[in-house]
């Protein structure tokens, strides 16, 4: 049943939160409006918490909810749409159940006190996709990958890359446009805290491995892959390991804000996997970064959506109930560093209005980049209980922000650029957009070039798909 909210909330963004997923397909998607570019061959896949509810009980925080996966496939001029929950075992153990049970990242296990140390932490497999030669990667930062199939999505089975033997793999990946090599890494808590460092063959198979020694229990959802080095940016974000240990806790509810650490700077040679420099700078919070490059003077270049604190993990928790009441906007900054010193050299905001979730063309990762698509909030939007309702472009290069405006109470996800296998020159961003007004999800396709336009088309889905985390496209 969904739930409904207070008479007061005037947006509808929580009616793709709040009600588990249903899957359906493979289904011929119906065109609403325009039609598929030709040169739009490929397939989009999303990821993101499905169900928030179980047995009439609430997760503890937006991360928490089982992995499901969208895929549209497009060929031909036509699109297919299909929708699975990632099975893992603890999303069979617990839908047996009708129950939550296991640990999460805002949940202690369920039952007495007693019975919580021999329940593990879930692994929802819900934040990001990574597409391989012959299989989808559902991608969770504190555990392995779970294999799906291309084109159905069933789910495989638990892998391992050849080489993590047990240990984390990130939902960030970095993968190179012109080795086709992917970077990644993953966070090992223990007494000694470390940081895992990947470097695998276009076919996802771990060739290169790599470690790094963390200060006290840190959090790293994301890095950066820029010219010749891979850069992680450590807020100070601290796990206090004791009650999560002891069940008492969630790891949410465990992590501090501890200013006086500062961020951290760590330059990795990309070739080596071993550190260039470590250094600390301000102190502030990001989840995502946006492209990195080298520059002609040998300095290195980020973008980051930063937050000034923690109080964004506060909002995510909230989003998850359906109503938010906690401000914590992320803006659009530049870092540039000497990675050899890790000093940094500048750092300036160069977008002031909220954003999140920062793209980039996929054949410009890790290289000199104009173009950053982010979510934005409109103008007009109350900043403090929706969520993020536009799409835009910002020219890196002259500030310009061009926004697609999608019309009041609809809400897009992370954009996606997928290149047109017709003239490399265009491009398309695929989001997809929940319509507050009709309650229904869609696919938008929109010119890249041209976002302040029209889509280019619309496509219906079958179910409403609740707001999702990352993506990626794949091409035919």
């Amino acid at each position: 049943m969904l739930t409904t909210l207070p008479s007061s909330q005037t947006t509808s963004w929580f009616n793709a939160v709040l009600q588990p997923a249903q899957e359906f397909g493979p289904v011929p998607l119906t065109v609403l409006s325009g039609a598929i570019p030709p040169g739009l061959r490929g397939s989009l896949y999303r990821n993101g918490s499905a169900t928030l509810e179980r047995g009439g009980q609430r997760v503890g925080h937006w991360f928490d909810g089982d992995g499901g996966i969208l895929g549209v496939h497009f060929a031909h001029g036509n699109a297919t749409g299909v929708y699975r929950y990632v099975k893992t075992a603890g999303y069979q153990l617990e839908e047996e159940a009708g129950r939550f049970i296991l640990a999460g990242y805002g949940m202690v296990p369920s039952g007495p006190l007693w019975q919580r140390f021999n329940k593990e932490v879930k692994n929802v497999a819900n934040t990001s996709v990574l597409a391989l030669p012959g299989r989808l990667l559902a991608l969770w930062e504190a555990g392995q990958p779970h294999a799906l199939s291309l084109d159905t999505l069933d789910t495989l089975g638990l892998d391992d890359l050849g080489g993590l033997a047990g240990q984390t793999y990130s939902a960030h990946p970095k993968r190179d446009p012109n080795t086709g090599e992917i970077f990644n890494f993953g966070v090992i808590i223990g007494a000694k805290s470390q940081l895992k460092l990947y470097r695998s063959a276009a076919s996802g198979t771990i060739q290169q491995q790599g470690m790094v020694d963390l200060k006290g229990l840190p959090v790293i959802h994301d890095c950066v892959l820029a010219g010749r080095y891979l850069i992680f940016c450590v807020p100070p974000v601290r796990l206090n390991i004791l009650p999560v240990l002891a069940r008492l806790k969630s790891f949410s509810d465990s992590l501090q804000w501890q200013p006086q650490h500062g961020t951290e700077i760590i330059v990795v040679d990309r070739e080596t996997l071993e550190v260039v420099s470590r250094s600390h700078t301000e102190p502030w919070y990001q989840w995502h970064f946006g492209n990195g490059y080298e520059l002609a003077d040998g300095s290195v270049v980020l973008e980051i959506a930063r937050y000034p604190d923690w109080q964004t993990n506060q909002r995510l928790q909230e989003l998850a109930t359906g109503q938010m009441q906690t401000l914590a906007l992320a803006t659009f900054w530049q870092l540039r560093l000497e990675p050899q010193s890790g000093r940094v050299i500048e750092m300036q905001q160069i977008l002031d209005r909220s954003c999140e979730f920062p793209i980039n063309h996929p054949n410009e990762v890790g290289q000199p980049s104009r173009y950053t698509y982010l979510t934005v909030h409109r103008a007009t939007t109350d900043l403090r209980t929706t969520v993020y309702d536009a799409i835009a472009r910002l020219d890196t290069q002259t500030g310009t922000l061009t926004e697609a405006d999608l019309g009041r109470d609809r809400y897009p996800v992370e954009p996606i650029y997928a290149p047109d296998a017709n003239d490399p020159q265009r491009g398309w961003i695929l989001t997809i957009v929940f319509d507050g007004n009709t309650n229904c999800s869609e696919v938008w396709i929109l010119n890249a070039d041209q976002l302040e336009e029209q889509p280019v088309c619309r496509l219906a889905l079958p179910a409403i798909v609740p707001l999702s985390f990352h993506g990626t496209w794949k091409p035919l």
